[in-house]
Formats: structure tokens, sequence, C-alpha cells
């Protein structure tokens, strides 16, 4: 079983209000699509994703190695058979297929789906109803509807492929979703349970309830770091990436580069995965004067592979000499080409320690760190 997943994204979604259509506004710190399009990379068995655009939307969103981006159609139906016909020929066998505006669906719930789907022809998400429903005509109710087998339908919609591929390209007109489709083609659909928080973006004050179950469901996770090291011979020290002339260098088993060090171990921390000595240990002599933006682009890197995202960097560097203020952005600028966090989420700053202890000697240079961590 090989599958892939569709995010339908072409729309332009004018009920929702705004200057950009909804999948382009941002919510609780990330755009919509990026919600989406996370929560499908974070779930165990999506093999690949494949993200339907509108065509002046295809600057707005950079494909990756997991994520094709295909252009879609004036339909949802439309841009649906695009993002099918873009998989044909591939080696999937499975497909889920999502609306972009249901930004709160869960990794977990996702994984539920795909292994639902294993044993069955196709699986949609539903909510039964459970309030009263009216007929309306004027502003006055005008009858009622026996709620009894209704359901509110939600997506991920998982189906084999080639018989949803072959449903869509036989299909007429539009449709509501792609059980609709499917159904036409004579395809059995299995409900399986919804999530109440599985909703749509389509109002405004959607965005507002999709803020509060997105900051219930992130993990959130602060770490600290601090390290020393002493001077000692030398004509330079290095601090946070940038080659700062002194008549003493820092003494240490890599490039002694206090200020990465001390951010490296506030990521590990994060993450409750150690510190630099364990991932590199000092006994290694391979890392025998290495530089330090070879440990803090693994702490990256292993924070992305479980699912975080680096949300903010702040380090202090505390020592009296070299004088660090208009290196700042220079460090900031280094950090961030290694992290690929936005600069204006890292900070660099300096302090003395109005020459008290072994910094206000001038003996070395102390730095502490700290690192905010998300996973949502």
């Amino acid at each position: 079983m090989r599958t892939a997943a569709i995010i339908v994204a072409a729309g332009r979604g004018t009920r929702a209000g705004g200057d950009l259509p909804k999948q382009w506004q941002v919510v609780a710190g990330k755009r919509v699509i990026d919600w989406t399009v996370d929560a499908f990379l974070n779930a165990a068995g999506i093999d690949s994703i494949v993200v339907v655009l509108h065509p002046d939307d295809l600057d707005r969103f950079a494909p990756t190695d997991r994520v094709e981006v295909t252009t879609g159609g004036a339909t949802r139906v439309a841009s649906v058979l695009s993002g099918l016909e873009f998989l044909d020929g591939s080696d999937v066998t499975h497909v889920l297929i999502h609306d972009v505006a249901r930004m709160c669906t869960q990794s977990a719930y996702i994984v539920y789906t795909v292994a639902t789907l294993e044993t069955r022809t196709a699986v949609a998400p539903a909510l039964p109803v459970t309030d009263a429903l009216w007929h309306g005509a004027d502003g006055t109710v005008s009858g009622t509807q026996d709620r009894t087998g209704l359901y509110r339908a939600q997506t991920p919609q998982g189906f084999v492929f080639k018989d949803i591929l072959a449903a869509h390209r036989a299909y007429q007109g539009d449709a509501a979703d792609d059980v609709e489709v499917a159904r036409a083609a004579g395809i059995e659909v299995t409900i399986i349970d919804g999530d109440e928080n599985n909703l749509k973006i389509t109002t405004p004050e959607d965005f507002v309830r999709a803020e509060k179950i997105l900051q219930g469901q992130m993990d959130i996770r602060t770490g600290s770091g601090y390290d020393v090291h002493r001077f000692g011979p030398g004509d330079h020290v290095v601090l946070c990436g940038v080659k700062l002339p002194h008549d003493r260098g820092l003494q240490g088993h890599s490039d002694a580069d206090v200020g990465m060090h001390a951010l490296t171990d506030a990521i590990y921390g994060a993450m409750a995965a150690g510190d630099i000595g364990r991932h590199f240990p000092p006994s290694d002599p391979q890392w025998k004067g290495a530089e330090s933006h070879i440990f803090l682009r693994h702490a990256s890197d292993l924070a992305t592979e479980k699912g975080f995202k680096i949300s903010s960097m702040d380090v202090t560097l505390i020592c009296e000499h070299p004088k660090i203020g208009h290196h700042a952005d220079a460090m900031r600028q280094t950090l961030s080409d290694i992290t690929s966090v936005e600069i204006d989420r890292i900070s660099v700053k300096a302090t003395t320690s109005e020459r008290l202890g072994f910094t206000g000697r001038g003996e070395g240079i102390a730095a502490q760190a700290i690192a905010t961590l998300v996973r949502s």
C-alpha cells in the first residue's frame, strides 16, 4: 500500500473575508495551508503529497522533495481530477483527498484514516447530525426535517487510487465532495468517526475558533543552554559563527564557539535530547577543531525530524571584551542561515558581569541561550 494525499487549495474562499484567499491567511502563527500540509507531512503512512493551487498562487508555495504542486481548475471537481491525473503513472495505490481549509486535522487522525482504508474500498469521516433541522422561507420556519441517518461530511476522504481516478474521469458536472463522485461510480463508501474539531474555514468567525483549537493542540517546548570557554593563545574568537579579531582566542575541543554551543544545547534541551557531548563526544577525535555550525545544524535538523519548528532563539554573550554590539546582526544572520529560522525570531545580545567573576577578570566568555520549539 502506497498512499498519497491530494490537498485541494485552488479556491478563492471569498466568504472567509480578508485580502487573501483563506488558505494564505495566517492563523496561530502559520498560514492555513502550512498547518494543513504539515499535518500530512507528520503523518506516518503518507508517502507523497500533491497540493493543487490556483494558477495565480504558484509563487506562494514552494514544492519540496515530499510535496509537489500542480494547478487546479474552475471547480473543486476539476481541481481534484487535476491532482489525480498528476499522480497517474506513479506507484500510488491509495489516495486521501483533503480540503486545505480543514487546517485543524491532526496527524494522528490521518494515520487512522489510512489504516482504515487498508480494508475498505473507500472511507470518509462524518459526524451525525444532532441538532433539529428546519426548512425556512422568508425568515420563518416552513417545515422540519427528520435528522435520522444524516451526517456532516468531513475530509480527508480515502479511496483506492485507480477507482477514484476512473470515477472522476467519468463524472459530469460539479459535486459537493469526492464521496458524491465515488457513489456515482458505484463505489461503496464506509463512514468513519469524524472529529468535531476538524472544522472547515468558511467564515471569518471560523478563524477565531481554529486558532483556539490549534493553540490547544500545540506542543510548546522551551530549552536553555549554558556554556563557558576560557581564553588562551590566539588572534580571534568565533561567536555565533562570526569571526571577531581579538588578542586572545577561546580554548575548546571544537572551535570553542561558546554562543553557538549554548544555543545548540538549548535546542537539544527543549526536545529532552541531551546535549552536544551526547551527540558529538569530545572523546571522539573527529570532532577536534570542528566548526560549531555542524552541531547547531544537527540540532535543528533533529527538531525538524521530530516534527518541531523552532519558534524563537535568544542568545546572551557574557564578556568584557571583545565588544559584541555591532556584530550582533551578522551573528543573527549566520544563525538564521544555519537553522532556517527567520532572523526576526533570533536575538543575540551581550552583557558584562560588571568586572565580577571569571568573565569580569577577562579569563573567558560565558553564554546562555533559550530556544522555543513548537509542534502541532
